[in-house]
């Protein structure tokens, strides 16, 4: 995210050019929502669908009504110890003048505001893919009001707000590796952990049931995220938004390539998850680092990112713990990765004159980028295992096993994604037994 205020000759004024490229940036990160909602939604199981979905689209509600509420004011408000921040006339979003310019650049706050929201409202959608199958959908909402409130507006003023002690240090995260990628992931394992594996895991198959609905959704991520990158250089001015939207399709190529090759070497196929899961790998890792990398430091983050995910999704067989969707191995990994290769392939000609290992700078960004990583790391950790734990205690986060068995739409939402009912056509049949030695084919759910 570009910085909260820049220094210029003479005040800025309003350019209807950078408001409504804003604007439009805005729209495509709020359309990442519903396509998340989408490749979540193909990667469950059919009795999941809606829920999944349904996971992803509350967070449009929830999240919108707290930043306006209060949550723009504890994220970009006036610095308060370098931890959170507040401005009374924000509250509400009373007291800001139409034309009221965000400090140091040309597009109205009310533009700002809204261009952020959208992150606040993918940054809790992302955690839900984890915890498909098994979470009470009003233990969920609760969640997601009080994650929001204790996590992701105060690590949002650490990293993009005036004063924010990330800020200030000098962590480079242009649109979201820390703020968004890797405090979701981190969440999500510290939900996952408090609430346990579902009914069946690493027993019954649980695969995809519809990979074109993950692809579409991959597809609507793809387009979006580049006005969640390309747009958080908050303007149009100076060319590093456009270095941005080159890098990032740059790198989500790398990525897609690369882990379809460890793919095809590790398993024997190209598959089409592996393609989208691909792509919002580079995607995640080229969010903190595009405004800082060359092109070909792009296809650099793309590819190790690429190959050290498609690595990472594996590692819940071997450690037992139920990522349902990968969000740990996606999100929490690549923007790890992303954000720490900004130590090394910094190249001193992007956002800033900051240069990494590779180009002469030293480990002195790297270290930074350490600093900033494991503290959102290990606060999201910490704070989302916390709140899981009291939920469950109290409301209680999970669905019944018989429930999940069954199949958590039609428990939570009374309703299933697909309605057979009126597909079959001709003369009814009469069933004919299969013989005896024949096995029976178990169908997945």
């Amino acid at each position: 995210m570009a910085p909260a205020i820049t220094l210029a000759a003479e005040a800025p004024k309003l350019s209807a050019a950078n408001t409504g490229f804003m604007l439009i940036c805005s729209a495509l990160v709020l359309i990442m929502t519903p396509g998340l909602a989408f490749f979540y939604g193909g990667m469950v199981r059919v009795k999941s669908t809606l829920n999944m979905l349904m996971m992803s689209f509350i967070s449009m509600g929830i999240i919108t009504i707290l930043w306006v509420l209060y949550g723009f004011s504890l994220a970009f408000g006036t610095d308060k110890g370098s931890f959170i921040g507040w401005t009374s006339d924000w509250v509400g979003l009373s007291n800001i003048g139409l034309t009221e310019l965000w400090p140091g650049y040309t597009i109205p706050v009310f533009v700002f505001m809204v261009f952020q929201l959208m992150f606040a409202i993918i940054t809790p959608a992302l955690i839900s893919g984890a915890l498909a199958d098994r979470v009470k959908f009003t233990a969920w909402s609760l969640f997601i009001t009080l994650w929001a409130t204790l996590v992701y507006f105060p690590v949002a003023h650490w990293v993009w707000g005036t004063g924010g002690w990330a800020f200030d240090l000098g962590v480079i995260d242009f649109a979201g590796g820390t703020a968004v990628h890797i405090n979701a992931g981190a969440a999500a394992l510290g939900v996952i952990l408090v609430i346990g594996k579902r009914v069946g895991f690493k027993k019954d198959p649980m695969r995809p049931h519809s990979l074109p609905l993950v692809m579409l959704g991959s597809g609507l991520l793809w387009f979006g995220w580049f006005g969640f990158n390309a747009g958080s250089w908050l303007g149009n001015d100076d060319g590093v938004g456009a270095l941005m939207f080159v890098n990032t399709q740059v790198a989500t190529a790398a990525a897609m390539l690369a882990w379809l090759l460890y793919e095809k070497i590790r398993h024997g196929a190209f598959t089409t998850l592996g393609a989208a899961s691909g792509a919002v790998a580079g995607l995640v890792a080229i969010t903190p680092s595009g405004g800082a990398v060359s092109p070909l430091g792009a296809i650099a983050v793309g590819a190790i990112a690429g190959v050290l995910c498609a690595m990472a999704v594996g590692l819940k067989y071997k450690f037992n713990y139920d990522d349902s969707l990968d969000v740990v191995g996606v999100h929490l990994v690549g923007g790890v990765i992303g954000s720490l290769l900004i130590g090394l392939f910094a190249s001193g000609k992007g956002q800033s004159t900051v240069e990494g290992l590779f180009y002469g700078g030293g480990l002195t960004q790297f270290w930074k980028q350490c600093a900033g990583v494991f503290a959102v790391l290990g606060y999201s950790l910490v704070v989302s295992a916390i709140l899981a734990f009291v939920i469950d205690k109290t409301l209680g986060m999970r669905v019944t096993e018989d429930e999940e068995i069954a199949g958590i739409d039609q428990a939570e939402h009374a309703e299933t994604a697909y309605d057979f009912s009126g597909a079959g056509g001709g003369a009814a049949r009469t069933a004919v037994p299969a013989p005896a030695d024949t096995d029976a084919k178990k169908v997945d759910a």
